[in-house]
């Protein structure tokens, strides 16, 4: 019994190396070969073609683990249970490292599977829920579009991701700016404030 789990250990420590090494050479040169991978991953390229008969297998399977990441990224900010604000800064820190680690694969997207296009759009709809409840606890103002809010925010990490390559510090003071541009264009208090002013 614990050879076969020993065995599939090994595939899946496998499977990763292959999708990151295919990360970072595909990021660099997206015309890579897939003898150019098996090679930054540290494997045969029979490896690589046990594991993923086309070059075309491999680049969508890379977009579903990388969908997988993003969405694994917000679920552990607790979008729909931590206090919003909390929850808004945690989401971005972890959906900008894994935006910013996974770029290639993650820009892949619009192209990939029925599969990774749902697990973006579950994103999504978690993005609009938050949105909300930070309006209902009065962070964000009332009267303000959850949708126009949430691309305004899809922007701001989209621009921020754009050649950056960065450490954790830099995430997350790269967060904190995120979210307070957000805030100072959509929150309740200091916008309300200026207008009285």
């Amino acid at each position: 019994m614990t050879q076969p789990r020993a065995l599939r250990a090994d595939s899946e420590r496998t499977v990763r190396a292959i999708l990151e090494a295919a990360e970072r050479v595909l990021s660099g040169n997206p015309a890579a070969t897939m003898e150019q991978i098996a090679e930054a991953a540290h494997v045969a390229r029979t490896t690589v073609h046990r594991r993923f008969a086309t070059r075309e297998a491999l680049v969508e399977a890379l977009a579903a683990w990388a969908a997988d990441q993003f969405a694994a990224a917000v679920a552990a900010a607790r979008p729909d249970t931590a206090p919003p604000l909390v929850a808004l800064y945690q989401v971005t820190a972890n959906v900008l490292r894994v935006k910013i680690g996974w770029r290639y694969a993650l820009g892949r997207a619009a192209s990939a599977s029925p599969e990774v296009a749902r697990v973006h759009a579950d994103v999504l709809e978690g993005c609009d829920r938050l949105i909300r409840r930070a309006q209902s606890v009065g962070a964000l103002r009332a009267d303000i579009d959850p949708v126009w809010c949430r691309r305004v925010y899809y922007a701001l990490i989209f621009e921020v991701t754009q050649g950056h390559e960065l450490d954790d510090t830099d995430i997350d003071a790269l967060a904190t700016r995120v979210v307070d541009t957000l805030l100072r264009g959509f929150g309740a208090a200091p916008h309300d404030a200026a207008l009285r002013a």
